[in-house]
């Protein structure tokens, strides 16, 4: 079966001159489908700005990066969006549109798939909301919820666009012990359901224990102590 995501030699920097520093050094990485990956290290270590990559939010300056078979770097603008499409993000700060309800919210992502009614998006809105233990606030605008409501929404609109791919950012930093594990299942429910990827950057090690595969990065580069869980 071939990796729904694979790293080989991957670089990537910000800043030139002087100013510039290095914050990804010699990535190689694969993600099967099916498979949950948790990827940990400490915060500033390149976590993040890997995320992005994978989901073509960047420009790939070295080494190469393929998702879904095909290559990111040097991909065009139209190329890349037209990949994200098939990524689902939860990315840390939410993201949502200050004007719109959580159930509009949710929606975009629901708008992102082919030939569904106005109806039957609207509908797997309103479910998804109901399976993150939204189903009382559909109409409250994201000032009118908490943090950790916030990132259940993001969590719900990501998964309404029946991503092939899940890139997740901390999805349980805002939440409580019960309902991080609820939304860590889920996310590996999609996984081994739907054949999804799943790569998700933690620092919760209530979870660690749903992963296929832990990766460790630091200093901007995966170390040895990558491992599977039995």
């Amino acid at each position: 079966m071939a990796a729904m995501v694979r790293l080989e030699g991957l670089r990537h920097s910000f800043g030139s001159g002087v100013n510039r520093r290095q914050v990804l050094q010699d990535i190689s990485l694969c993600v099967d489908p099916g498979e949950v990956v948790l990827l940990t290290g400490p915060s500033g270590c390149g976590k993040t700005t890997l995320l992005t990559l994978i989901g073509a939010l960047r420009q790939v300056q070295e080494g190469s990066v393929q998702v879904f078979g095909e290559e990111l770097k040097g991909a065009s603008r139209a190329d890349r969006l037209k990949l994200r499409r098939r990524i689902g993000m939860i990315i840390q700060g939410h993201n949502l549109l200050r004007c719109l309800t959580a159930e509009q919210n949710v929606q975009m992502g629901a708008d992102l798939l082919q030939g569904l009614s106005y109806r039957a998006r609207r509908d797997r809105s309103r479910e998804w909301l109901r399976v993150v233990g939204l189903s009382d606030h559909l109409g409250k605008l994201p000032h009118d919820l908490s943090g950790g409501q916030k990132q259940r929404v993001s969590i719900a609109r990501a998964l309404a666009a029946r991503p092939q791919l899940l890139l997740a950012d901390e999805p349980t930093a805002s939440l409580d012990s019960r309902t991080g594990r609820e939304v860590v299942e889920l996310l590996k429910g999609l996984a081994k359901d739907q054949g999804c990827g799943v790569l998700m950057v933690t620092h919760d090690p209530r979870i660690l224990d749903v992963a296929d595969r832990l990766v460790q990065m630091e200093d901007g580069q995966l170390s040895n102590g990558a491992f599977a869980i039995e």
